[in-house]
């Protein structure tokens, strides 16, 4: 993927971190996790949401967690617990046992900074990113057979983390070198084997945010039109990444957190649910690439920001927690898109074939005019072998 396309020029949008969702949902989504409590008093808490009615089991130790615990759930119901203790990092996996909690201490690595990744596709491991001196470490910190493991040092420093595949195998990673930043994929499986992903512009700043394995519908975040931008694109296809106009809110940071599911071969119809932070409040987006429009809805009160996951009927559900529902999920329907014209009606004439579309860089103009080379793309990732293509630094 080379090459970008805009709808419309902008203003020049600042880029924002990321804000950090309020509860992590697992693999699947019948289970989430979060570090709730009063004050200084914090503790793990667990959600189990396939059943009828959500609930919530707290996890609280002999003593309190630090407010920089991380947690994250398992497959099987268990949380994981990330803890950092003076430049050393332990992990433990919480689980109701009886009227208290039940810890399996899983060991520690020493690391001056070190994050977990989203849960895993399989729901069994659970992966950290460690950013080091010219490099960046990827640790398994659960499920492995000897406690943490590192499988994979990348060259560069690394952040973000998306999963690319239903299995745990590809994992894609911001990477920058040389001040710049570009999405690239690591292969866990073939010992941590590099290649590029997001290659929008030479000297692009290019970050993959969210990404789904069955559709291949990637949400993107990149300066190649000059400022920051949210933008989509389609893993393996050799369309361009467009950047929407309706996306490019000047007054609000817009954060996608949820791909709809179930939707495979169909990327341009799966809708993508986007937390907006503006002065007013935090509101809710529903955007869909076909529809064109962004819908910004109220979420309901009490909602765990950033947090939410897609049924694959197109309904989004999102945790809340008030005082008086400790554990909630409201199922929010949003509205629907006008469908792109349909085939023509019998006896009529077709309509005429479309000229064949030619990848856009940023200001609109085509790559490869006369007298200059094209931009070299990527290789789509599920149709070419990895073998020969690999960036090892």
């Amino acid at each position: 993927m080379t090459a970008c396309a805009i709808e419309e020029a902008a203003d020049h949008e600042a880029l924002r971190p990321a804000p950090r969702a309020a509860l992590t949902v697992g693999a699947g989504g019948g289970y989430a996790a979060r570090l709730t409590g009063r004050g200084e008093a914090l503790f793990a808490e667990r959600w189990t949401l396939d059943g009828p009615e959500p609930y919530a089991v707290s996890l609280p130790l002999g003593q309190p967690e630090e407010p920089d615990t991380e947690v994250a759930p398992l497959a099987d119901g268990r949380v994981l617990v990330h803890r950092r203790v003076a430049g050393v990092r332990s992990f433990s996996l919480l689980y109701p046992a009886g009227p208290g909690t039940g810890e399996l201490p899983l060991g520690r690595v020493e690391s001056a900074e070190l994050r977990l990744l989203p849960p895993s596709p399989d729901g069994t491991c659970a992966y950290a990113l460690a950013p080091g001196e010219g490099s960046t470490a990827v640790w398994l910190v659960a499920g492995g057979a000897f406690g943490p493991e590192r499988v994979a040092v990348v060259p560069g420093r690394c952040s973000g983390g998306v999963w690319l595949d239903r299995t745990g195998r590809m994992l894609a990673l911001d990477r920058e070198r040389d001040g710049v930043t570009k999405a690239v994929v690591v292969d866990l499986e073939r010992g941590g084997e590099v290649t590029p992903l997001l290659q929008i512009t030479e000297d692009s700043n290019d970050r993959l945010l969210l990404a789904d394995a069955e559709s291949g519908l990637l949400m993107i975040r990149s300066d190649a039109a000059g400022h920051d931008r949210l933008g989509w694109g389609v893993l393996g296809s050799l369309r361009p990444v467009r950047f929407p106009e309706c996306l490019r809110l000047p007054d609000a940071a817009v954060t996608p957190f949820a791909i709809q599911p179930g939707r495979v071969l169909l990327p341009e119809s799966c809708a993508v649910a986007l937390r907006i932070d503006a002065a007013a409040g935090t509101r809710v987006g529903v955007w869909r690439p076909s529809g064109r429009r962004l819908h910004q809805l109220p979420p309901p009160g009490g909602w765990l920001a950033g947090s939410g996951l897609w049924t694959r009927e197109g309904a989004l559900r999102l945790p809340y927690s008030t005082e008086e529902v400790a554990c909630g999920m409201a199922g929010l329907e949003p509205p629907g898109d006008a469908l792109p014209p349909g085939p023509p009606a019998s006896g009529s004439a077709p309509a005429p074939a479309p000229a064949p579309a030619r990848p856009e860089h940023a200001g609109g103009e085509p790559y490869g005019e006369a007298g200059r080379p094209p931009v070299r793309r990527p290789v789509p990732l599920q149709q070419a072998p990895l073998t020969g293509r690999v960036a090892r630094g």
